[in-house]
Order: C-alpha cells, then structure tokens, then sequence
C-alpha cells in the first residue's frame, strides 16, 4: 500500500479517468480497472471487500429492478407502430404551418419519452419517421435535425424514464417523487422548444415551408378517427405508469411492471406482436441493463476508493470555496456537470458525481428534490453538445445519403436547443415550484 495526499489522488483518478474515456474504451471497463488498481494501491486486498460489498447492494436494489421492465416497455413500445401513426396524425394536423412538422416531431418526441424513457429508440424513431419528410419538403436540415435531435432526447427526462431510476437511489430520493418533478420539466422544455421552432418558421419564411393542402388531405371523418386512435393507447399506457405512482396505488418498480405487460397487449393490439418482436425487446433489455449495472459497479468501487483517498473532501471544499456564497457553489456544481457532460456519458456521471453533489446540495441549504430536478435537467444538454452527444450520433448513424445531412448541420442545428435548456434552468431557478408542485400533491 501506498500513501498519496488526497489532492494528488484527485487529479490522478479523475485524470485518468477523462484520459481513458477519450481513448473509446468502455466506460465501466474503465471504472472498473481504475478504481481496483488504484484502490489496490492505497488499500490492499480489502478494495477487493469493498467491490464484493458495493457490488451486492446495487444487485439486491429493489427499484433497479424498474430499469429492465422500463427498457423493455420502451422496445416493445419501439416495434407496435404507435410512433408511426402518431406521426402520421400530427404530419396531417401540423403541416399546415410554416414549421408545422418540425413542431410535429417535437411532439412526437414529448409523447414517445413517457412510452419509451430510452434517448436511442426515441431518437431513432423520430429520424426515420421524421427527417425523410422534412428534407422531401425542403427543410432546412440543421433545423430539421435540431428538432429531431431535442424532441428525441426529451425521452430521458420525462417520465418513466431509466435515468430517473437510477439517479432515485444513487442520490437517496424518491423516484417517484423524481417522476413527478420531471414530468413539468419535460413539457417546459417541450413547450420552449416548440415555441422556437414557431417563432423562427415564421420569421424566416423559407426555412421549414407549409405543407401543401393537397399532400396532407383527410376528410373530418377520417380525422376524428385518426386522432384518438393514435393518441389513446399512448396517453393510457402514460397514466397506467404514472397515475399508479402518483396515486400512491404502485411504487416505480411495481408501476414498471403493468407498463410492460401493457406495452405487450398495445404491441398485440397493433398487431406487431411476434417472436422477432419479443426477441428483440429481450435483447435489447438485456444489453442496456447489463450496460447500467457495469457502470454502476463499476462506479461504486471508483467513488469507494476515492473517497477512501480523501477525494470527495477536496472536491467538496473546492465547490463551497466558491466565490458568491451558495449560488457560486451551486453554478460550480452546474458546470461540471455541463463540463462531464461534453466527455462522459449520463450514467457514469449520475454514479460518479451524485454521491458527491448531493450532500454539497444539502449542506447549501437546497431543496434536495430541486437540486436533483437541476442537475437532471442539465443532463438534457450533454445528449445534444459535442464531442460526446448521443443524439447527435444517432442522427448521424441512421441517415441516408439522399438526406444530404451532415454533421455540421446536425450541430448547428442543436446548438439553440442548449440555450433553451439554459433558459429552462433559469426559470426554474426563479420559480422553483414548477419542480416542487406535483410531486407535493402525490398521494402517498
């Protein structure tokens, strides 16, 4: 065993870290190999206890049991044909406007993340139903692409989402009580992001062309059909999950339950019920949780060790040496997390700096559940920045050569959505109870 100051033990762990993160190795393979070599160092075979410790409390978790049933919800969700005639719907109602299906797609985005709650099926989804349509009406792509890219990563805020069940636990909060507070967060980011794409298709009046009358006709019959049917299974399958918490008459876990038998019957309902269909929805369960719980064990031996070498106290002082009182420490803590979020991956942030933050939150006198809701909120602008925007990428790998869509009009495109999200942080900052409101009516 060795003996390093805790300073020192800082820079090389966190050094490392962001060294082998930018060299595309695994994220929880990274995690791992940092926190038993340097822990062996410092502490010997008893890091070896304390994996075997760490390790057993996140397999025993009750409400990480939510992440695979909430991940095959989405799947299954993925495959009945639900984003399609939901976009079908909206390219009928909105394409009349200036901006009309680029406000369409927003809203489909708002309505797949409380069915789906992973950033990957939503973006996907919405860039192939999406992106083809807008470029084929003479979009502009970096406005169409920002829409897509937005609207798709508002399904890892709003609820059910995988990030609130695994920041619940980490942080010591309620996830339900996570689920209400981010559900008015989503719509507010939904609503600034559509007012945007409003107020630009009307001020530039070539950027995203109306529809024309002739290529978006139904008759008031077909109208009156096509809108609840599209709209009824996905808002039914929303209030199963939510409404059971919210009423006190489910926990997460068991609410993640009905959402997946009832995504099952919505895919057999829809007719897209098959073998094929199961299989894949089991594999892709199987790879994301198996993804979540590498990182998170191997998040939990890298957080043990350096707070073992006295990092987490270097960290903390720093933060509340902040200039400007409690608000100083609180922008610190924003930008670290906006800084993480251009390099690391949402889930080796949650597990690598909540343990941290949230105690620094409480000691600042923050509401706990508010201090969550900001940091969560943040994570919004880490799927749509460069280098390492998950949304970004997803658009990227799907498109086609006939879109003509590059990667410079992807970025340019998304560039003011991360200025909405800042606006968004700003107002709830000055009206907290948009946060605080719901999850105080829960019954519980």
């Amino acid at each position: 065993m060795i003996e390093v100051s805790p300073l020192l033990a800082t820079i090389i762990m966190f050094g490392g870290l962001l060294l082998l993160v930018l060299t595309g190795y695994p994220m929880g393979l990274i995690l791992i190999i940092l926190g038993t070599g340097f822990g062996f160092l410092l502490l010997g075979p008893g890091v070896f206890e304390m994996f075997r410790y760490r390790s057993y409390n996140l397999l025993a978790s009750f409400i990480f049991m939510a992440v695979p049933l909430f991940v095959f919800m989405g799947a299954m969700v993925e495959s009945s044909g639900v984003a399609e005639k939901l976009f079908n719907a909206l390219y009928i109602l909105t394409g009349r406007f200036r901006g009309g299906l680029a406000i369409g797609t927003i809203l489909l985005g708002t309505i797949l993340a409380a069915c789906v709650g992973v950033i990957a099926a939503s973006v996907v989804t919405m860039g192939l139903l999406a992106m083809p349509t807008m470029v084929k009406k003479g979009y502009d792509r970096g406005f169409a692409a920002g829409a897509v890219c937005a609207g798709g990563s508002l399904g890892i805020l709003i609820p059910p989402s995988v990030m609130l069940v695994v920041y619940g636990p980490t942080a010591g909060i309620s996830v339900g009580k996570l689920f209400m507070a981010a559900f008015p967060a989503g719509l507010l980011l939904s609503v600034l992001y559509i007012a945007y794409a409003a107020v630009r298709a009307y001020l530039q009046k070539d950027l995203a062309p109306a529809v024309p009358a002739s290529e978006r006709s139904a008759t008031t019959k077909e109208k009156l059909i096509m809108i609840p049917t599209s709209l009824l299974p996905p808002l039914v399958l929303m209030m199963a999950v939510l409404g059971s918490i919210f009423f006190g008459v489910a926990s997460p876990t068991e609410a993640a339950g009905v959402g997946a038998l009832a995504s099952a019957v919505l895919a057999m309902a829809y007719k897209q019920f098959n073998m094929k269909v199961l299989n894949d929805a089991m594999l892709t369960t199987m790879r994301t949780t198996c993804m979540v719980m590498i990182i998170g064990l191997g998040a939990g031996i890298f957080t043990g060790v350096f707070d073992s070498a006295g990092g987490v106290d270097v960290v903390t002082h720093a933060i509340m040496s902040a200039p400007f009182g409690r608000w100083g420490a609180f922008a610190a803590v924003m930008f670290i997390v906006f800084v993480l979020g251009m390099f690391i991956d949402w889930l080796g942030i949650v597990f690598l700096m909540v343990p941290i933050a949230t105690p620094i939150g409480t000691a600042l006198g923050f509401d706990p559940l508010w201090f969550a809701m900001m940091i969560i909120i943040n994570f919004q602008m880490s799927f749509i920045t460069p280098p390492f925007a998950y949304a970004i990428f997803y658009l990227k790998g799907i498109a086609k050569p006939e879109w003509g869509l590059t990667t410079q009009d992807i970025i340019r495109g998304v560039l003011p959505y991360v200025g909405l999200i800042i606006f968004a942080l700003v107002l709830c900052i000055a009206f907290p109870q948009i946060l605080l409101w719901l999850p105080a009516q829960m019954i519980t």
